[in-house]
C-alpha cells in the first residue's frame, strides 16, 4: 500500500514544480485552454442539435400522441447528450495532450533538466511525434471504451454494480490516465506503448496513486486544464524513477538502463 502514497507524492511534487516555476505553468496552461474552449463548443453545438437528431432518428414517432413521443424523444435526447458528455470526459486528456505535444514535450524536458541527468531526446521530426502520440493515444482510448461497456453492463448488477464496480471503473481510468500522461516522458525515451503498460503494471499502486486522483479532479475539465501542467511534470518525475538505472555493480561499470518492475 506505500506505492499508492509514493503515486501520490508525485502528482504533488509535479504541482509543486509548476508553482515554483511560474512562467512553465502558464506555458502548460495554453493546450488546455484550447482544447476547454473546443469541447464547449461542441457540447453547446450538441446542446442545441440534439433535439433535431432525435427528431431524425425516430421518424417512428411523428404520429404518437402525447406524451408517449415526449417521453421517448426527450430520453434519448438525453441519452446523446449524455454520452457526447462521457466521450468528452474520456478523450479530453488525449486530445489536450496531442494538441499541446510541443508544449508538454518541453516542459517534460525543463524538468528532467532541472533535475539534472540525461534528458533524452526522440530525435524524431515534430510531425512523426504527432503521429505516435495520436496513434497510441487512440488505442488507450479503445482500451477505455472497452472496459467502459463491459462495467457498464456489470453495473446493472445489484449492490456490487453501485459500489464495487464504479470504483473499478476510477481505477482503471486511473491507471491509462497515468499512462498517458507519462508516455510525453518514456516516448522521449523510445518506449514503446507495450513497455509503457509493463512498466506501469509492475508498480500498478503507484500508478493507481497518481492517476485516480488526477480522474476525481478531471471530470471537470475546468480543473483539469489547471491540474494538467503539473500532472505532465509530476508524471515526468515518476517516469524518471521508472526508468532509473540499478546501481552499478563496481565504479567501472555503469549499469544500462532497466524497467524497473518494483
Amino acid at each position: 500500500m506505500r506505492d499508492l502514497g509514493v503515486g501520490f507524492g508525485y502528482l504533488m511534487k509535479g504541482q509543486r514544480w509548476v508553482g515554483r516555476h511560474g512562467r512553465w505553468f502558464g506555458f502548460g496552461l495554453l493546450p488546455g485552454l484550447v482544447t476547454l474552449v473546443l469541447y464547449a463548443a461542441a457540447l453547446v453545438g450538441l446542446a442545441y442539435g440534439a433535439d433535431d437528431f432525435t427528431a431524425w432518428a425516430t421518424p417512428f414517432a411523428d404520429d404518437w400522441s402525447s406524451p408517449w413521443q415526449g417521453l421517448v424523444r426527450g430520453t434519448l435526447t438525453a441519452f446523446v447528450f449524455g454520452f457526447g458528455l462521457f466521450l468528452a470526459v474520456i478523450t479530453f486528456t488525449a486530445v489536450t495532450l496531442l494538441i499541446g505535444q510541443p508544449f508538454y514535450e518541453s516542459l517534460s524536458e525543463h524538468v528532467d533538466r532541472a533535475e539534472g541527468g540525461d534528458v533524452p531526446e526522440s530525435g524524431l521530426p515534430l510531425w512523426r511525434e504527432l503521429w505516435i502520440s495520436a496513434r497510441d493515444s487512440l488505442r488507450v482510448v479503445l482500451r477505455v471504451a472497452m472496459y467502459g461497456v463491459v462495467l457498464f453492463a456489470l453495473g446493472f448488477i445489484p449492490v456490487i454494480g453501485q459500489t464495487v464496480i464504479p470504483v473499478i471503473g476510477f481505477c482503471v481510468s486511473g491507471f491509462f490516465l497515468a499512462e498517458e500522461l507519462t508516455a510525453v516522458a518514456l516516448q522521449r525515451r523510445g518506449i514503446e506503448l507495450k513497455d509503457r503498460l509493463a512498466l506501469l503494471r509492475g508498480r500498478r499502486l503507484m500508478t493507481l496513486g497518481f492517476g485516480v486522483p488526477l480522474v476525481v479532479a478531471f471530470l471537470v475539465p475546468v480543473v483539469a486544464v489547471f491540474l494538467m501542467p503539473g500532472a505532465v511534470a509530476g508524471a515526468t518525475l515518476m517516469a524518471r524513477d521508472l526508468v532509473a538505472p540499478e546501481p552499478a555493480p563496481d565504479d567501472r561499470a555503469p549499469a544500462p538502463y532497466t524497467f524497473d518492475k518494483g
